[in-house]
């Protein structure tokens, strides 16, 4: 279990710091179209395209680090009704679920990207659209990932606090 809060950690601080660089290169990029083209009257051709690639890379980024911090969209309407011994097993089903559904997720995106990468269309710059289509498949395992390391957890301190009773 160590090992896997571990990768949690690791993972979530890799994110983080990714996250920032896509942030910050879409301000640069965004603030340097705006001078650009209200002072001189032009702008770069690329650059709206790869900010709103960007935004993509960004919002995966983040939905893996919401998940990693137990952040990601809930809906516990019904759970402040149910006991704590049915909130653990509640979120043990909803961390379960999410983290097949996210596998599915990844394995359509990753097929998608597959038919992206016979393609063979550019994006800008040269870039492959497939490399700019890499971070969905990506984005979805990493969350499949934090999603397992919570029912994990969560699964170890609901297993130990049964045996500690018995």
């Amino acid at each position: 279990m160590t090992f896997l809060r571990s990768l949690d950690r690791v993972l979530a601080k890799i994110e983080f710091i990714l996250l920032v660089i896509f942030l910050s290169t879409m301000v640069v990029l965004a603030f340097t179209q705006v001078v650009l083209r209200n002072l001189f009257g032009t702008g770069l051709l690329w650059a709206d395209t790869v900010v709103r690639h960007l935004v993509i890379w960004g919002g995966f980024t983040a939905a893996a680090i919401a998940t990693s911090e137990d952040r990601h969209i809930s809906i516990d309407a019904l759970t402040k009704f149910i006991p704590v011994r049915g909130r653990h097993a509640a979120q043990i089903f909803t961390n379960l679920f999410a983290s097949v559904v996210c596998y599915f997720l990844m394995n359509a995106a990753w097929k998608f990207l597959l038919d992206e990468k016979a393609a063979g269309g550019e994006l800008v710059l040269s870039i492959p659209t497939w490399i700019a289509l890499l971070i969905i498949p990506v984005g979805y395992g990493l969350m499949a990932i934090h999603f397992l390391v919570k029912l994990l957890e969560r699964g170890a301190s609901a297993f130990g606090a049964r045996t500690e009773a018995r």
